[in-house]
């Protein structure tokens, strides 16, 4: 350890992800993703996501679908369908990053044993 290490106020948090960063720059388009995802949880249940066989490939059809719903929306000039279906496609594409890492990381487990 140095002894900036052991210096009052010093904090270890280098090459650590400034999720700051994220939280700050994205603020608005992660209020509107975490609408979506109270929907969802209204309608289903809170992270039900995890529990949906074929998850990762299912949730990658439904970004998709709201990909091209965005564009019909656009097409007919409504701006607020637009944005909905914007965040229900980063929605989406959350939920298949999120099972593709759980998945990867659940894979690197079995083979450690």
């Amino acid at each position: 350890m140095s002894s900036e290490e052991h210096s009052r106020g010093y904090k270890a948090d280098e090459g650590k992800p400034r999720v700051g960063l994220m939280l700050a720059g994205f603020a608005r388009a992660l209020l509107e993703v975490s609408k979506v995802t109270t929907e969802g949880a209204e309608r289903y249940r809170d992270f039900g996501f995890l529990a949906v066989d074929a998850g990762a490939a299912r949730y990658d059809d439904a970004k998709g679908r709201h990909l091209l719903e965005g564009y019909v929306s656009e097409s007919k000039h409504h701006e607020d369908e637009v944005l909905g279906h914007m965040a229900a496609e980063a929605w989406n594409a959350l939920c298949v990053l999120e099972l593709t890492l759980r998945e990867k990381e659940e894979q690197a487990g079995t083979q450690a044993e």
